[in-house]
């Protein structure tokens, strides 16, 4: 049994705390919260133990689960690897990049697991294409979510973007060649829109836009290479195919095009989407590595590219900076 421990337990932490109670092969021992009125209402709502000491807490667990906010990241990963601890952090990883490659150094050394809060990567809509082949050319984003003060003590890119940042490059499978952006500071001190062209040593190009202050939510990727289209809604669980049938008979429905080239039949495939959880999945997914002594599904090497990208995005932002 993996004994946890919960570090932060505000809006996200207590997600967090109601799925390691469905997890069996996983034992939830306390959490650490500094904030005394909300730990004591968690302490009684959950019937935890609230530690008040972080080293404290981390000698009675095996497994550290991080979800304080961004700034906190580094000195709690840095205390829970030195204590031989392994490491479930909420994206993104830490808060700098000099931050970033320290930890993955740490973990090297400690010979720990460490996995990322990249939780889109367990989105059903996502897994839905698990056994498809995706080579992209050509990537576009929109992730669009309505105001919350929740969290903006980092940029949108840091927030939300790094989502599909991380999408993305474990798709492409292909380092950076050029990054153009452009962003808005609205509503707080960093920017809350910003729009960024990713350009792949491969050719496959990535456009994304993401924004914290829209009227509506939208958290859509549409793929694009040969032959055929990907559309993944990461908000509504839907996922669609449209391709050349090439032979194969559509699992959804098909019809005939005329192009330049002659009629093509056009296969439309809507993959099942299964029923999964995922925040669940993914500390599942972290308890069954360390458990089975397997490779984490977001490693600290992934949250680290999917910072760097981030922070050169930032950078050419900053070049740039527009504030309203």
């Amino acid at each position: 049994m993996l004994r946890v421990g919960v570090f932060g337990v505000g809006h996200l932490g207590k997600f967090h705390l109601n799925n390691w109670k469905e997890i069996e092969s996983a034992a939830l021992v306390g959490f650490y919260d500094p904030n005394d009125e909300n730990a004591a209402k968690v302490a009684q709502d959950y019937g935890l133990k609230r530690y008040t000491d972080v080293s404290a807490l981390l000698a009675d667990i095996d497994a550290a689960d991080i979800v304080a906010p961004t700034t906190y990241h580094y000195e709690l990963c840095e205390a829970a690897i030195r204590a031989g601890k392994h490491v479930f952090v909420e994206k993104p990883l830490v808060n700098t990049i000099a931050e970033g490659k320290q930890i993955v150094k740490m973990v090297r050394e400690a010979d720990i697991k460490l996995q990322v809060g990249h939780v889109e990567r367990f989105n059903p809509a996502y897994l839905a294409l698990k056994d498809m082949e995706l080579k992209p050319m050509f990537i576009e984003v929109h992730r669009l979510a309505q105001f919350n003060p929740r969290g903006t003590e980092v940029s949108v890119i840091l927030d939300l973007m790094i989502h599909d940042i991380d999408i993305i490059l474990s798709i492409a499978k292909s380092d950076v060649k050029h990054i153009s952006a452009s962003g808005v500071a609205v509503l707080t001190d960093t920017p809350d829109i910003a729009n960024v062209r990713i350009e792949f040593n491969n050719g496959c190009v990535a456009n994304l836009t993401s924004s914290r202050i829209s009227m509506k939510k939208m958290r859509k990727m549409r793929l694009f290479q040969k032959d055929a289209y990907i559309g993944i809604d990461f908000l509504d669980k839907k996922a669609e195919i449209i391709r050349l049938q090439n032979g194969q008979e559509p699992t959804g429905f098909g019809f005939d095009l005329e192009t330049p080239n002659g009629i093509k039949k056009i296969a439309v495939d809507m993959p099942s989407i299964p029923a999964v959880n995922a925040i669940k999945a993914e500390l599942q997914s972290f308890t069954n590595a360390i458990i089975n002594n397997t490779p984490v599904v977001v490693s600290e090497i992934d949250g680290y590219l999917a910072m760097e990208v981030a922070h050169k995005i930032l950078d050419k932002i900053g070049a740039t900076a527009i504030v309203a």
